[in-house]
């Protein structure tokens, strides 16, 4: 991770001083949003080590960075689309479009094309979503605030525990994730733990 103060935040990157070394920051759209030049910010950095250069991704939170990374598993799909998904869907949405293939959410990333979409919903479908390096949340924008969860990291947590009850009642772990996330498609606000996991059941009956 990298704390400090951020000089600027431009298009698709951010110069943090951190100590008087300014860091260039690879961002997306929705990590730059929460930035404000002279705050401070705390972001968590996937470090991508090429020939030519050193390249750091910052992300607002691990759930983001982990799916950054999970993401660019599927052949085809690099730095620049795995930020273009980041940037039109949360942590959760990305589990949810994998769980149900659903590879049309996909197609609306900038840069991603049908063939790629379809390649990333199915062979991201079925595996448990990335557990990433356990430090969750997202890191306040101003000194002196706590670091505090955010709705998609709320959201992320709610599946995960919803598909952990599932799979300890010995369902099939695909499976689970399918329910979970079809189950989570029908509330219009983020629902309680028993209430998901009764739906989720409702929903794997109807098959």
């Amino acid at each position: 991770m990298l704390t400090g103060t951020c000089l600027v935040a431009g298009s698709g990157e951010a110069i943090i001083d951190v100590n008087g070394v300014g860091y260039l920051v690879q961002c997306g759209s929705r990590t730059l949003g929460s930035f404000a030049t002279g705050e401070t910010v705390c972001v968590h950095v996937e470090t991508h080590v090429r020939e030519q250069a050193i390249t750091l991704y910052g992300f607002a939170s691990e759930e983001d960075r982990a799916w950054f990374v999970r993401l660019q598993s599927v052949q085809g799909v690099g730095p620049k689309a795995a930020l273009a998904i980041l940037d039109i869907l949360s942590p959760g949405e990305i589990l949810s479009a994998v769980s149900l293939e659903d590879k049309a959410t996909f197609a609306r990333a900038s840069g991603v094309g049908p063939k790629l979409a379809g390649r990333i919903a199915s062979e991201l479908a079925g595996k448990a979503p990335p557990s990433g390096r356990g430090i969750g949340g997202v890191f306040a924008a101003s000194p002196g605030k706590a670091e505090q969860a955010t709705p998609a990291a709320t959201d992320m947590r709610l599946r995960n525990d919803a598909v952990s009850a599932l799979a300890n009642l010995g369902i099939d772990q695909s499976q689970a994730l399918r329910a979970v996330a079809s189950a989570y498609n029908t509330f219009s606000e983020a629902p309680d733990l028993d209430d998901l996991i009764r739906v989720a059941l409702k929903e794997m009956s109807k098959g």
